[in-house]
């Protein structure tokens, strides 16, 4: 009698569940399936926690960092957001929308400038690195171009802003906007070539202080060389060219490349190839440096700013930089999460199955500090809100297979996986079946199931 009256109780309950859902009960039903869940969709992970990167590297400059160029994973960072002087560095962000400009097909290397009688006198400044252009001449966007990353040379960058731009001031103007479009917020920039700016002449900035000089972040620097590097890797062709001659018009110049760490140069290091690739030098600045190497494969941007600068001769930016790289390779390993390697399961509302598994779409690398491996990559899972029920705590049926469900964040013990551009280091998570949409019927018996 008592079995009898369990089993009524069941049939009773089946039947009200089906004519509730019918007559737009779902609020209910969702509740109830959301009762089944034990974790929220949009933070489901393999649980862990994150710990600050322990460094055991101080340098001597104002600011340094050190990142992946492939993802801009942060491998070490001093004062990484604190923004300073950074002198020649600037022309990074020239030649970068110079390269934008010629990929946009609205300038070609072949193309000549004829540059401007300031641009000129610019050039001739002896107490500055230059070439010197003669008025009435004309020169190729290739040759400022080798001028300006070879040899640093000040009018050339401003040759190739006036050929861009029109102007000094339209084209520093277009390096504050692309500063921003990169997520640059905090820089402030005034001439093209990092001059300070009563340096310009006839085209100072105006209304701006005669003083006033280029400041960037580490972080910031960083951002721009990845972004170079990554949309125009051959640039490290030009970058690491040692010694090349300038034709003005009337004689041959030499350049020689300020960048002592390249292979044979007197701060270079036979387990560091660096292949570029910048220098910068001002009172304010001090010395500065971008360096990149490609070591087994695997691309690095160290940036130094504000080390020693007691005279020419001093090589304290390069010392400080083979610290850093060294402490790079000596402190990682490189590990290649296969596709499909990281897996994390997410609830489902209303789906033939409750639950769905995901997994990192493609392979990714990660730098991790030596003898932590693979196995001990946690992930957490953040949703694509387009694919979640209402009430945000699972993913709505039905689903593909293979659908992007989201991004799948990477975290592991002592080690905080961070990029230059503010995000965690990551990515695309894909479901690895399809899930249909349940009958009216299953989700009924769902929920009087979850009655008892």
């Amino acid at each position: 009698m008592h079995l009898m009256k369990r089993i009524q109780k069941v049939l009773i309950g089946l039947v009200t569940a089906v004519t509730v859902f019918a007559a737009g009960g779902a609020a209910a039903v969702q509740a109830a399936s959301s009762s089944t869940t034990t974790s929220s969709a949009t933070t489901a992970s393999s649980k862990t926690k994150t710990a600050q990167q322990t460094q055991g590297l101080h340098l001597d400059v104002k600011s340094a960092i050190a990142i992946d160029e492939k993802t801009g994973q942060i491998l070490y960072q001093q004062n990484a957001d604190q923004s300073v002087p950074v002198a020649s560095l600037s022309k990074l962000l020239t030649l970068y929308i110079v390269i934008q400009a010629i990929q946009d097909g609205k300038l070609s290397w072949n193309q000549v400038v004829k540059p401007s009688n300031n641009v000129c006198a610019v050039s001739q400044d002896t107490s500055l690195s230059n070439v010197p252009l003669e008025q009435g001449k004309q020169y190729s966007v290739k040759a400022l171009y080798q001028a300006t990353l070879i040899y640093s040379a000040n009018g050339a960058a401003m040759a190739l802003a006036q050929a861009v731009a029109g102007s000094q001031k339209k084209f520093v103007n277009m390096m504050r906007q692309e500063a921003k479009k990169l997520g640059i917020n905090d820089a402030q920039i005034y001439t093209c070539n990092g001059l300070t700016n009563k340096l310009m002449k006839s085209d100072a900035y105006p209304g701006v202080s005669p003083n006033a000089e280029n400041k960037f972040s580490a972080k910031d620097m960083a951002l721009i060389s990845m972004k170079l590097l990554q949309e125009y890797p051959a640039i490290v062709k030009t970058s690491s060219v040692k010694e090349m001659n300038f034709n003005t018009g009337n004689q041959q110049v030499q350049m020689k490349n300020w960048n002592w760490m390249l292979p044979g140069g007197q701060c270079s290091y036979t387990l560091l190839p660096v292949d570029g690739l910048k220098t910068g030098t001002s009172d304010a600045a001090g010395a500065c440096f971008v360096g990149t190497t490609n070591k087994d494969g695997h691309r690095i941007i160290t940036v130094v700013l504000g080390a020693s600068h007691k005279n020419d001769s001093d090589p304290a930016r390069f010392v400080q930089t083979q610290k850093l790289m060294s402490y790079i390779y000596h402190t990682y390993n490189y590990v290649t999460l296969k596709k499909g390697q990281k897996t994390a399961t997410l609830p489902v509302y209303h789906g033939k199955q409750v639950n769905v598994k995901v997994a990192n779409a493609s392979a990714e690398g990660l730098w991790l500090k030596k003898g932590t491996k693979a196995d001990n990559v946690a992930v957490k899972v953040n949703v694509k809100k387009s694919l979640l029920n209402k009430k945000g705590n699972a993913l709505a049926a039905p689903l593909a297979n293979h659908e992007t469900a989201g991004t799948m964040k990477f975290t592991v013990d002592g080690q905080n996986l961070e990029t230059v551009n503010g995000t965690k280091c990551a990515a695309s998570a894909q479901t690895t079946a399809a899930v249909k949409k349940a009958n009216i019927f299953e989700i009924a018996w769902r929920w009087v199931t979850n009655l008892f």
